[in-house]
Formats: structure tokens, sequence, C-alpha cells
């Protein structure tokens, strides 16, 4: 394919930069896809994917050690780290190549190289002009594939920013990729260092503190605030807060980080202050800073389009559908602003190629988002908490259902874990849902489609859930808050 016109150009090729340009292509348009490093993006390469594989070993690993309380003897597992680690850059490099072939499928244009935007298209052609990448993908499994077409000037009707987001840098606690690591240094240690600091108790930090702390190493968990989780449920965060400490884990809250110093030639200083400004030091082989993300919008030209930014997180403003404020110009996925999750993406990708089509859509709905977080115990929700709710001022029902309760719990030992759920009481509709315990990134599902639906209690007191089952517990719970629970 030679030809450098096109109906849709997408820059980025992560979860919702592919999804944008397969879902394009099937309608009709021929489609381009722009990527500087990896097919894939982040998520396949350095985010959601490997470090699932990573917390499959550690989870496989905690599971080997308490053999015994299942009536199994055999030797106590140790983890190989070379081997965990190649096991996920090989399920990485399998989705990579995934990503690959659905592209070619599709007829999808590969550009390889880094786009900055020369003109929008307006009711005609924008140009893109693609420069060789500036850098090296992060390792060579990650090459270019075959047939991709060359850096150069393209021009597109209709060109969609999908960037994603890099880490986020705290000033005195720069990465150097030795002692101080992002979550990619994080992801292929050399070596299991004895100590790490976590700093920031969101997702990324808090899956990361559950690898290396089942792994063997002592972690040491920083946050800001006075909650771990902060964007998650207090009730829920709390429960988290036990089991980490239950596992073994240190975990500080309500302190700043002020800066961090190699202490020698392997370990890291790391310097806090507490709200009351008293300062104290913590010593770690290693530091991860997982402080969050900030949007990739450098060298995309957008200043110079005057496309309309947020002040403060410098993410593209858009509306429902992905537009910015330059016709033409549309952006989904991280670089778009918060939730900043790979499945938001995806779906922001859908509606925003739907709706150049002309098709009806539905915009999205942030609230109706679910949220996933593998540690160990897993946490997932979605919709309001009940604190949002009470903040409104809305009258609601809370209904609780444990896991120690639930019958397929107990029998595969996990235990400790909690389903609550927020109706309104009036309508008796659901609100929102937030989990801790086994699985329960596999149970959201059914409150995300409930949420779609408007679903009530009465809709979940209609429905037949299988037993012996974890998801019972949803049932129970929506049961709890008409205050019918059959099995508390």
């Amino acid at each position: 394919m030679t030809d450098t016109t096109f109906d849709i150009l997408v820059i980025g090729s992560g979860p919702g930069g592919y999804v944008t340009a397969i879902r394009a292509a099937q309608l009709g348009f021929k489609t381009a896809i722009v990527e500087r490093e990896h097919l894939g993006g982040i998520c396949l390469n350095w985010g959601c994917i490997p470090s699932k594989a990573l917390l499959r070993s550690a989870e496989i690993l905690k599971h080997g050690r308490g053999a015994a309380e299942f009536g199994l003897r055999s030797g106590t597992p140790e983890p190989d780290l070379p081997r965990i680690v190649t096991r996920s850059r090989t399920v990485s490099k399998q989705l990579n190549g995934g990503v690959d072939y659905l592209l070619a499928k599709n007829n999808i244009a590969i550009i390889w190289g880094e786009a900055a935007i020369e003109s929008a298209p307006g009711a005609g052609y924008g140009e893109v002009t693609v420069r060789p990448p500036s850098h090296s993908p992060r390792q060579p499994q990650h090459a270019p594939p075959k047939g991709v077409l060359a850096a150069g000037r393209y021009r597109a009707k209709h060109i969609i920013i999908a960037t994603g987001a890099q880490p986020r840098v705290l000033p005195g606690l720069t990465p150097d990729g030795k002692r101080i690591w992002t979550y990619c240094e994080a992801m292929v240690p050399p070596e299991l260092p004895r100590s790490v600091i976590v700093v920031g108790s969101g997702a990324i930090g808090v899956e990361f503190a559950s690898i290396y702390r089942t792994l063997g190493a002592n972690v040491t968990l920083i946050e800001a605030l006075h909650q771990i989780l902060p964007m998650e449920d207090a009730e829920i965060a709390q429960i988290a807060r036990r089991q980490f400490q239950k596992q073994g884990m240190n975990i500080l809250t309500g302190v700043k980080v002020v800066g961090a110093e190699a202490a020698s030639t392997d370990e890291v200083c790391l310097t806090i202050e507490t709200l009351a400004g008293d300062r104290s030091t913590l010593k770690a082989e290693r530091l991860i800073s997982a402080v969050g993300v900030v949007a990739n919008t450098s060298g995309l030209g957008l200043s110079d389009l005057s496309v309309a930014l947020e002040d403060g997180p410098g993410y593209i403003k858009v509306d429902n559908v992905g537009r910015t404020n330059v016709p033409g110009i549309y952006a989904i996925g991280d670089v778009a602003g918060p939730p900043m999750l790979a499945h938001k993406a995806e779906h922001q990708g859908v509606i925003c190629v739907e709706a150049i089509k002309g098709l009806p859509v539905s915009p999205l709905d942030n609230a109706k988002i679910p949220s996933c977080i593998f540690c160990h115990p897993q946490i997932a929700s979605v919709g309001i908490t009940e604190a949002q709710a009470r903040k409104s001022e809305t009258e609601i029902l809370v209904g609780r259902f444990p896991f120690r309760a639930n019958g397929k719990a107990i029998a595969i030992g996990e235990t400790e874990g909690l389903v609550k759920t927020v109706f309104d009481a009036n309508t008796k509709r659901l609100l929102g849902a937030q989990l801790i315990g086994g699985e329960v990134t596999e149970l959201i599902g059914t409150f995300a489609m409930a949420l779609e639906m408007n679903a009530t209690v009465d809709n979940f007191r209609h429905t037949v859930f299988p037993h012996p089952t974890l998801s019972e517990a949803i049932f129970e719970s929506a049961l709890s808050a008409d205050m019918a629970a059959l099995h508390l």
C-alpha cells in the first residue's frame, strides 16, 4: 500500500488506537495507524497484560505455599525470577503479534514513526508529518513488523489522536532506571530486590506492591492521602489495607515525598514528611514511582492548531464522542483524560468512528466504566460509592455480603472479601457496586451491565445465579440492600 491519503488516520496503536482503526476499517473507511514504538502500546507491552502475567506467577506461588491447607504435600516453591519475567515478556510478544495480524487482516496501513499534525482537516484533508522514531523500542522483540509505510507526509479526512499517557514524575523523584523505577523497569527486574518502596497506592502501585511482596521482598507502600486506593470506596480500601498488612506490607499514609537520593551503590534513601511537618527517611534497594500518568500530547503540534487542553491536567478536551474543538481532529483514551483505562479507550474509540460514520451512538458515560485492580485480594468497582451517593443527598440502600458466607469462597479458601451494592432507596435502581476478594474482577461485568440496563433490586432478586459460585454474592448483596439476604 503506497497511497498517502486516507479517510481516517489514527495516531497511536494502544488498545484505544488499534481498536478504533479496526472499527473504522469495518465501517468502510480507508484507514492508517501511526506507531512510534510497539503495536499494542503500553497496555500490551508494559502495562495491563505483562503485569497480569507477573501477578499470575505471584498468585500461583502464593497458592503453592498454602498447599498444605488443601491437604497437599509438596516442597515449598520458590520464585525463579528470570523465568517469571521471560514468561511475562512472551505473553506480551504474543499479543503484540496479534495486533499486527488484526491490522493486516483489516487492511489497515501501519506507518512507523512519530506523528505531528501540520494542518487540520476542516472540510477537506488534514496533513500529518511522520518522522522516524527518536528512540528504539525497549526490547528488540518489539521491532516494527514488516511491510509498514515509511516516514513522510500523509493526508486524512479525520485524524484521531490515541497517544496514551506516560508515567508522571514527582519533583525530587526522577526515575533513573537503576534504583528509582517506573512500571517499565519494575516489569523486568534483573534480580529480586530484598526491599522495595512503592510511592503511590493507586492501581499500579498496589499491583506492584502485591507482586514484590508475594515474591519475597520487604515492601513499604506510601500514599500522600490518608486512604490507600484513594479512588475506591473507603470501606473497601480499609479491608484492602488490613489484608496487605496481614501479608507483611508496611503502609504509610498521609505522608509527602520530599525527595530521593542514592544512599549507596545499591540503595535509595527516600525523605518523607508528615502533615505536621515531621521528616524521616526510608531506605530500600529499589523504589517504584507509581504516582499516576500524564497525557502524551507533546510533539503533536496541538498548540499551533489551537487544540484545547484541560487546564492543569493537560489532556485534550473532547465532547462525548471524542471531538475536539478543531473540526476533523479527535482524541480518545488516556490522552483525552480519565478514567485512564484500556477498556474505556476501546469503547470511546468505537463511539468516535461510529459518530464519524453518522451512526446513532450512545455517548460514553464515565460513571458506568468499571475499574479493576489485580492485587491480592482483587478489587473492582463501577458506578458511585456510598460516600458519593450521600454527598448528593440521595436516599440510598446499601447492601453488603461477605465472602465468608459464600460456599464457593469457603471451598476455594478465598473468604476475605465483600460485595457492596448501592441502590436508590426510592427507585430501587442500582447506583454502584464495590467488591474486594477472589476473582472479583470477573464479577464486576455483571454490575456494569446492570447499571447500563438501569437494573433494580427486583431484577437481581428475580435472576437465578448458579450455585456454588462466587457470583451468588452479587445476588445476596442486592438482597441485603432490601433487608432480604438469605445467608446472613
